[in-house]
């Protein structure tokens, strides 16, 4: 008994000492820096700033030293000292490089991976953002008009059903597109506002919802730009691309800008595709004191375009037309979309943060179509339009707070989220010309609204992070119908979502984790006429993986994943038909390199393999049409203080099954690019190449069955956009 007072009288002077520490950091501009790590090596603690730049960290004693660490920004020390506990700290911002990506804890790598991706090789286009994404293959195959269709983890995500993609925390994502479900089209997007680029793959977060299966990717727009600048960009094929950038005002608290964009080209194709877009942005951005923030955003956005459309091989090897010829030249249309956007940020006294968003759009979608150009009508031609008119709006709320007790810290949410779609004269007809209607397949208004519940509960403890999160979701859908061929319908259903994500770090370069979870995409609300059960058709995710980051300027990850998809009743807006496709298995693995051997070169690579496979279907008729089996993609960036930028990419998609039984093949590609530019004082001049080796390679491409006009029986066969053959384009800048 006497050895333990003895003990515990000598342990005193230091329990005393044990000091609660709290404190803000903030930037050069005085703005909080969310997500600072914040640890003392000597004491084995460790602890993150929330929204408003606070911290506290219990246990720390006068002589230590802690290590603040933030993404952008030069390191700092802090000693602390006996008489001061509460302390208001200032960082410094710095070009993200490799060797700043830090691999703690509950960070987010996968954010930090992209903006340094981001800032080696800035794009010049909207949908090129979405290839920062490790992964994510594009294909763009109507006159540069439509969205792309996308590729990811076995998906032919064709324009965006098994990816959430959203702007500001606006959905881009369309419910019962006439086109497509999931319809996401990013065009609206001016490449040089976006400021983070967010990403995840699988259904792991609760926060996400519809369509987040194969995964998420989210946009962040700039509050400010520091400078005024124009760009301008001119190339072969007639196309050329202006760009302003205009400062409004800069101050502390109250920041405001202005951004405009339009495109012109031809295209490489006999037929000009006479492609047009043009886009406006405004936002202004008030904080009123340490507590509130509010940005308003507007955004529109207006294309028009015309398109060669797919064209089959066995016209091109008759010689009857060429690669970037048509077989009918009269597809293309128009689109638009207009959104406003209002975001608030409160912080209370208590640390609680409540992020409320406020949106709507007004959307416009008229297209013109032909894929089997003489097989259902000899004489007209099987010309299709699809088209809609749509209002959507909606809400998204949550509420955030960061707790610590003892050695165990975390981050606590819920939200709500509510959207409602209104798609009026939602139609598919089938056309002469563009002129006139001879069958209408389809026409209506679709009315869809939402609502969804989560929570989420974040909790770290030494080494480990826990997040366990639960979601459900409501949808309701009406259908009034205009054909007259069925009666007006309306149905509703609704889904429960668990999702947990265990991580452990052995040590501070390496982190192992695992996820499971559950999310769904919403099927086309007309199948609420058919079959009520497939309106939320539910997927089951799993994923096991690494990061290890080697050294300073090597890190390298690698996952294995699966997903399950109940039951995929689809509906395909190219044909206006729903197809049931039944219960899907996919498995596979991703991997990536980044290698720096100095701060101003990087090395980028991924690659990923993939199974995909229809589970009811018998063996080798159970192949998922167009379903990417091997892909990779590499960019050495260059990014030298002395103003010489410069980015050389490949990326590779091998061959894969075009239909059930693989007895058509999609051809893959590989292609490279190459871009340059230099920058001097205010000036920056540059160049952009495709397709540096003038490959030939087939964008995107299909099984279809088609016959020519002169043809007495049909054929099945590939179907394919040629993809864009070796060009070049110049490129200057000011800065004011």
């Amino acid at each position: 008994m006497k050895s333990i007072l003895y003990a515990l009288l000598l342990l005193f002077p230091f329990i005393a000492n044990a000091q609660l520490l709290e404190g803000t950091i903030t930037d050069d501009k005085n703005q909080a820096i969310e997500d600072v790590f914040i640890y003392s090596l000597k004491q084995n603690l460790h602890t993150h700033t929330n929204v408003k730049g606070h911290f506290e960290l219990k246990g720390i004693q006068p002589g230590d030293t802690l290590i603040l660490e933030s993404f952008g920004f030069n390191t700092k020390y802090l000693a602390i000292n006996e008489h001061v506990t509460e302390y208001k700290i200032s960082m410094s911002p710095l070009s993200v490089t490799l060797e700043q990506v830090s691999i703690t804890p509950g960070a987010n790598i996968n954010d930090m991976v992209a903006k340094v991706d981001l800032s080696m090789n800035p794009v010049s286009s909207s949908q090129a953002l979405l290839p920062v994404m490790p992964g994510l293959f594009i294909g763009q195959h109507a006159g540069g008009g439509k969205a792309e269709q996308i590729f990811l983890r076995g998906f032919d995500i064709d324009h965006g059903t098994d990816l959430r993609i959203t702007v500001d925390g606006m959905p881009v994502n369309m419910n019962s597109h006439a086109h497509g479900q999931g319809y996401a089209d990013l065009h609206f997007l001016i490449p040089e506002t976006v400021e983070n680029i967010s990403f995840a793959k699988g259904p792991y977060d609760a926060s996400q919802g519809n369509f987040a299966t194969a995964g998420q990717i989210s946009f962040q727009t700039k509050d400010h730009v520091d400078q005024t600048q124009i760009i301008q960009e001119v190339g072969q094929f007639n196309t050329w691309r202006s760009v302003v950038l205009l400062n409004l005002s800069n101050k502390e608290n109250n920041t405001a800008f202005v951004a405009g964009e339009y495109r012109y080209s031809d295209g490489p194709f006999v037929s000009s595709q006479d492609f047009s877009r043009l886009n406006g942005m405004a936002k202004w951005t008030l904080r009123t004191g340490d507590h509130s923030k509010i940005s308003m955003m507007a955004s529109a956005f207006t294309s028009t375009w015309l398109a060669s459309g797919q064209v089959p091989q066995r016209a091109i090897d008759a010689g009857l037309i060429g690669r970037f010829g048509a077989i009918d030249d009269t597809e293309g249309g128009t689109t638009s979309r207009y959104n406003f956007n209002i975001q608030h940020q409160f912080a209370s006294e208590h640390n609680d943060i409540i992020k409320t968003d406020i949106w709507y759009s007004k959307y416009q979608f008229d297209l013109f179509s032909n894929f089997t150009f003489f097989l259902d009508d000899p004489v007209n031609g099987d010309q299709i339009r699809q088209k809609e008119n749509r209002d959507l709006f909606g809400i998204n709320t949550k509420w955030m707070k960061n707790w610590k007790i003892n050695n165990w810290s975390g981050l606590t949410q819920a939200g709500i989220t509510t959207r409602t779609d209104l798609s009026k004269g939602n139609g598919l007809m089938r056309t002469a010309n563009r002129t006139t209607v001879l069958e209408t397949h389809q026409l209506g208004d679709v009315t869809e609204s939402s609502a969804s519940l989560y929570g989420k509960q974040l909790m770290e403890y030494k080494r480990w992070s826990v997040e366990a999160g639960l979601r459900f979701d409501y949808f309701n859908a009406f259908y009034q119908n205009y054909t007259g061929l069925t009666s007006n319908h309306s149905n509703d259903d609704m889904l429960l979502s668990p999702s947990l994500s265990v991580s452990y770090n052995p040590g501070k370069d390496l982190q192992l984790y695992g996820k499971i979870g559950r999310g769904f995409h919403s099927n086309d609300a007309r199948l609420a006429i058919f079959d009520a059960r497939t309106y939320l058709t539910p997927a089951l995710g799993s994923d096991l993986g690494v990061v290890y980051k080697l050294s300073p300027d090597l890190l390298i990850d690698a996952a294995v994943w699966h997903l399950s998809l109940e039951e995929e009743l689809v509906y395909v807006g190219d044909a206006g038909v729903i197809e049931p496709s039944g219960k899907s298995r996919r498995y596979g693995l991703d991997g990536g390199i980044r290698y720096a051997p100095f701060q101003w070169a990087q090395l980028r690579l991924d690659a990923n393999y993939t199974v995909a496979r229809s589970v009811e279907d018998p063996e080798g008729e159970n192949f998922i049409p167009l379903a990417p089996r091997l892909t990779s993609a590499a960019t050495l960036s260059v990014k030298h203080p002395g103003g010489l930028k410069a980015n050389l990419s490949y990326r590779y998609m091998g061959d894969r099954a075009a239909n059930e039984d693989y007895s058509i093949v999609a051809k893959g590609y590989f292609v490279t690019d190459l871009n340059a530019s230099y920058t001097w004082k205010k000036l920056e001049l540059g160049f952009v190449v495709e397709n540096v080796l003038n490959t030939q390679w087939n964008e995107t491409q299909f099984a279809t069955e088609s016959r020519l006009f002169d043809e007495a029986e049909p054929v099945e066969e590939i179907h394919f956009i040629p993809g864009t053959p070796f060009n070049i384009r110049a490129k200057i800048g000011y800065k004011f």
